[in-house]
């Protein structure tokens, strides 16, 4: 049974109220027999902890898969299904060097593919030269792209929060889904969308960082990723055909790839991203004990004391219900030229996908604007 699938979560959700009926009935028999009534309420509490954590994972999507949970390399970072797409079969079939991605096959999600006037989902592994990652990613093309095969199109990485799932940007956000309905009415340019976590070696969460005798991670999504996707579809050259976007550490992610490495990115949408990593049991030390290191990665302090990069970044908080909203203003207040920052600010809101749902669009035709064609 799946991690997320409804199957397992009422299995989990029976066993916890059958266990706690179970204590209501033998508690009063068992009375003298304290180790027996202490050993019964302990269970009931564990179950009843895991109905609840099975739950809330299934609904902010945590982890999409028991690979994620496990800490498995590889898991949850591309689709399911089975047919093997074209550029898989040529690719198979190349006596070239190794190529640095692989479609794997056509995207299913939730059992479906995306109707052919929408566009194309694929499932694709990434080969990082320069880090030696490999990941997994969704890509989005455009029905454009196949309509004309002279024509170059603009690029967006998109990565979601820690842990994560690249599924959830598809499930959860529905970017491809709302991409489309935007390049269908035109009010967004087609491109492509590259859809990712950002937890690239699980489980350690790298903040997009480049770990000193670690994982790559900045590396890899600022020149590996890139350097990918041009030898693979047809793109418009950096930096003004590439955008970075996510939600929470997604987010943070995408302003530090665009002020960290304006020579590739041009514009960065952050969708209640925050502004510096904070260490914890899943970080470890991410600067190798270097406060000099630290500051770099810390965008309030690289407003202060580093010149503005030339980049269009848009961030999104909300004034009850997110913990980043003064964080937010003061990274505004700090920006300057030719850095240009823009907003979207809701009275009330939180840190989840219904609240990213509802600023999706108004990000994307925001995103119109910004990326050469």
């Amino acid at each position: 049974m799946g991690l997320t699938g409804t199957p397992f979560i009422l299995f989990v959700c029976v066993l916890a109220l059958a266990a706690l009926a179970g204590v209501i009935w033998v508690a009063p028999r068992a009375a003298r027999r304290v180790p027996a009534r202490v050993g019964l309420l302990l269970v009931s509490q564990v179950l009843l902890l895991a109905a609840l954590l099975t739950v809330a994972n299934a609904y902010f999507a945590f982890y999409g898969s028991w690979g994620d949970l496990l800490g498995m390399p590889g898991a949850g970072g591309g689709g399911t299904g089975d047919p093997v797409g074209p550029h898989a079969r040529a690719a198979s079939a190349s006596t070239g060097p190794d190529p640095l991605l692989v479609p794997a096959h056509d995207a299913f999600v939730d059992g479906h593919q995306l109707p052919a006037k929408d566009g194309r989902l694929e499932a694709v592994t990434i080969h990082g030269a320069r880090s030696g990652i490999t990941a997994l990613a969704y890509v989005y093309l455009p029905p454009q792209y196949f309509q004309d095969r002279t024509r170059r199109f603009p690029v967006t990485l998109a990565l979601t929060g820690y842990p994560g799932n690249a599924q959830n940007l598809v499930t959860r956000l529905r970017l491809p889904q709302t991409a489309a309905q935007e390049i269908a009415a035109r009010r967004l340019k087609p491109m492509i969308f590259v859809m990712m976590r950002p937890m690239l070696t699980p489980p350690r969460d790298t903040e997009c960082t480049d770990v000193p005798n670690g994982p790559l991670a900045e590396t890899f999504f600022a020149r590996d990723l890139p350097a990918a996707v041009e030898t693979a579809y047809r793109t418009v050259p950096a930096p003004t055909g590439w955008s970075a976007m996510g939600d929470s550490t997604g987010g943070y992610c995408a302003l530090k790839l665009a002020m960290r490495h304006s020579d590739r990115f041009a514009a960065a949408i952050s969708l209640s991203g925050y502004y510096k990593a904070l260490r914890d049991i899943t970080t470890g030390d991410l600067y190798g004990g270097s406060p000099a290191y630290r500051n770099e990665n810390d965008l309030v302090w690289r407003l202060r004391h580093r010149p503005a990069p030339p980049v269009d970044v848009l961030v999104t908080t909300s004034k009850v219900g997110e913990k980043d909203y003064q964080a937010t203003m003061r990274f505004i207040a700090l920006a300057r030229s030719p850095m240009r920052v823009a907003s979207i600010t809701l009275p009330t809101g939180g840190h989840h996908f219904s609240v990213w749902n509802r600023e999706l669009t108004p990000a994307l035709r925001w995103l119109n604007g910004r990326l050469g064609v």
